[in-house]
């Protein structure tokens, strides 16, 4: 494992989820259960939470290429998932700008609740090369809390769109990134035992099917 704390094309599968027809609401989203009967958010429900453009291990594609500086490594991959989540965040605003949905921020600044369209623009900061480490680590957590969002308030948008296989395989890619450079702390992922985060529960199905590195 790589990490910038410490310098020293697969094909397609054949089919892909079907979209599900009707209208999908708050209510019949929630559409599997657990082992004790509640109910689960379709991103974890099958055939949606195994819908993606890639097979194999993400690992492949976040291995540090041969004579390439692990710092522009990381800057370059962090700039295409900030132009990659953009994309889908600027198409999800044509269907819930204003959304009821809002994210809890809590940082060492101010706790609040704010929309999540106004997330994406609230936590810029002028880039120094010296603290760039922790910077990018930082950054990398508030990408996690938009793909958690957008999982969590607007998974239906995204079936509706057919872009789950393309949000997956984006989020599976994230996720082995994160991880392989030590950007991301299992913790992020999963959450407190107190406050399990939903995603981290994607991570661990992902893991088992062999798409992330255990």
């Amino acid at each position: 494992m790589s990490s910038i704390f410490n310098r020293s094309k697969t094909p397609r599968p054949n089919k892909r989820s079907p979209t599900p027809s009707g209208s999908l609401s708050r209510k019949n989203s929630m559409t599997d259960t657990t082992g004790d009967g509640s109910s689960k958010p379709l991103y974890l429900c099958s055939p949606f939470a195994d819908a993606a453009l890639v097979s194999g291990n993400f690992k492949t594609i976040v291995t540090l290429p041969k004579y390439t500086d692990i710092m522009e490594w990381v800057a370059v991959n962090i700039f295409d998932f900030y132009t990659n989540l953009n994309e889908f965040y600027a198409v999800l605003l044509d269907y819930v700008w204003g959304s009821e949905f809002k994210l809890h921020v809590d940082n060492a600044r101010e706790e609040t609740d704010i929309y999540g369209c106004s997330y994406v623009y609230r936590f810029g900061q002028e880039f120094n090369p010296q603290t760039f480490p922790v910077t990018v680590k930082h950054i990398y957590r508030q990408f996690l809390r938009i793909f958690a969002h957008i999982y969590h308030a607007h998974f239906e948008t995204i079936l509706h769109l057919r872009a789950e296989p393309h949000f997956n395989s984006l989020f599976a890619h994230f996720l082995a990134f994160g991880r392989e450079y030590q950007l991301l702390e299992e913790r992020d992922i999963k959450g407190e035992p107190s406050a399990p985060v939903g995603v981290g529960l994607l991570w661990e199905r992902w893991k088992e099917s062999g798409k992330l590195e255990h």
